[in-house]
């Protein structure tokens, strides 16, 4: 199944900016989709879809002091209307989306082929239309303003339970938006609380206001709407629209903030960033003569700088090195002195370290008197490419277990003779191979391994599983390549009892 992806899209909302004439809303459609093609990004433009005759009641059709009426009656568009502006959207390389206020929009949009369905903050809990767009299958864009946190739980379980795709987006409801009122740390709030549901920004801050979307970007919004259009000598813009000038800036402000925040993943240092570290760094020296083939002790040696080229840096020193040759007192300390070759002590500190980093990210606590197992089949220095870490929990007539897996990591074939278990993915991605069939497991997903059944897993960014079963035997595992099979289990398994020493 192929998802819609709402990453770096960027939402033009023409609302009742066309004014009720059509040739001035396809200037504006024009207008952003000539931006959309000089900035080369993904950009959706999306209409308001009303129908008036039965979204207003007839007793207040006419009225002209109600809210938000008379704008709406003097600046109709027939369907006849909209399905031109939206072939003008089509036409200028930019995606289809609507924003329907009631049931009858929602026929509307699909018939017209609108691509993807915006909800409004106003309809964000208008049962009845949720309930119709969610039977569409069209990826929903979802604005969240002035909803609480339980009703937010409640929409995203709604559109989850229908295998809906959707994204939310952080919406403040005030039209302009002041900075004061902005409340940007919801963005990152949202993305905590829905790790796997995009997250946008869709406030109406003042249009010259290109901090907002600074901020936006590095709280976490991957997707961003703003209202548009052209002031010309008959129409005026309102205060929370922007020009196709203020939406280049916007756009700019975008990119130059994706620029400075750099990857989501930590990458190493780039090469001048090294350099300049490097030139401030401690080198190791012999602090007296050292003789060839001698273990070298603390007072052995002194850190200082420069650190020089092919030096021990200080960062590599440990007692005990052995020299490669002999030493004059203040000479350097060649980099050959340190192994290259990891210990197994040092091989566990590195898998330990990797494994906290990952309980850390998805906010599992493990306590220090947590029983800690490293599952090696082909030993400590192939466990990136096989193993897995087992915490256990309980052990009794049920047991529980935590299995982390490090990215692109796998866990060989076996089986139980006696113990029947459930793996329940808690965080990241896995693969498991179960009688020869594979199925792809999503955070929540469970299946279960009964007594004789083969499998095996894998995980590409990494997993964290959490494992229900009956009681734990530690001779239990059966493997299917003989190598492991052989080998005796503290052959292949590494207790720790330091956990927090790690």
């Amino acid at each position: 199944m192929k998802h819609f992806d709402f990453k770096n899209l960027f939402t033009f909302d023409l609302a009742n900016n066309h004014q009720g004439d059509v040739r001035h809303a396809l200037n504006i459609i024009k207008a952003m989709g000539k931006i959309t093609k000089e900035q080369d990004i993904r950009g959706a433009f999306k209409f308001q879809f009303r129908d008036l005759d039965t979204l207003i009641h007839p007793d207040y059709i006419s009225k002209k002091d109600i809210p938000h009426i008379p704008r709406f009656m003097s600046t109709r568009l027939s369907k006849e209307d909209f399905k031109l502006l939206t072939s003008g959207v089509e036409d200028n390389n930019m995606i289809t989306m609507a924003t329907p206020f009631d049931e009858a929009s929602v026929d509307m949009l699909v018939e017209l082929g609108v691509e993807v369905i915006k909800i409004a903050s106003c309809s964000s809990f208008d049962w009845p239309l949720l309930e119709k767009v969610a039977s569409i299958d069209k990826p929903v864009v979802i604005s969240t303003g002035g909803l609480p946190l339980s009703k937010i739980d409640q929409l995203v379980y709604f559109f989850k339970n229908r295998r809906r795709d959707f994204a939310l987006m952080h919406c403040v409801a005030l039209y302009p938006t002041e900075d004061n009122a902005l409340q940007l740390n919801q963005i990152e709030l949202l993305k905590n609380r829905f790790p796997t549901v995009p997250i946008g920004f869709s406030t109406h801050e003042h249009p010259d206001n290109y901090q907002a979307i600074r901020i936006a970007y590095a709280k976490g919004s991957r997707l961003f709407e703003r209202h548009v259009g052209i002031e010309n000598d008959k129409y005026n813009l309102n205060a929370y629209s922007s020009t196709p000038e203020q939406i280049n800036k916007w756009i700019e402000a975008y990119k130059e903030t994706v620029e400075a925040c750099g990857g989501e993943e930590r990458s190493p240092a780039a090469p001048k960033e090294k350099e300049a570290l490097r030139s401030l760094m401690r080198g190791v020296y012999a602090n007296k003569e050292i003789k060839a083939g001698g273990k070298i002790k603390k007072e052995d040696v002194f850190f200082a700088m420069p650190l020089q080229d092919k030096q021990l840096k200080s960062g590599e020193w440990k007692e005990g090195l052995t020299t490669d040759r002999s030493y004059v007192q203040n000479e350097p300390l060649g980099e050959d002195v340190a192994s290259l070759e990891a210990t197994d002590e040092e091989y566990i500190a590195q898998i330990m370290l990797q494994v906290k980093g990952m309980l850390n990210s998805s906010g599992v606590v493990i306590k220090e008197n947590s029983a800690v197992e490293i599952s090696h089949h082909y030993g400590l220095e192939r466990f990136r490419e096989f193993g897995a870490v087992i915490i256990d929990c309980i052990n009794r007539e049920y047991c529980k277990k935590l299995i982390v897996q490090l990215p692109r990591q796998k866990h060989p074939y076996h089986h139980h003779k006696k113990k029947e278990e459930s793996f329940q993915l808690l965080s990241g991605d896995l693969e498991i191979e179960l009688n020869g069939k594979r199925y792809q497991l999503t955070p929540g997903d469970i299946v279960l391994i009964k007594p004789e059944d083969w499998h095996k897993f894998h995980t590409l960014s990494g997993a964290i599983i959490e494992e229900v079963s009956t009681t734990h035997y530690n001779d239990d595992s059966y493997y299917e390549d003989e190598k492991i099979a052989r080998l005796p289990r503290e052959r292949r398994k590494t207790k720790i009892n330091n956990w927090e020493l790690l």
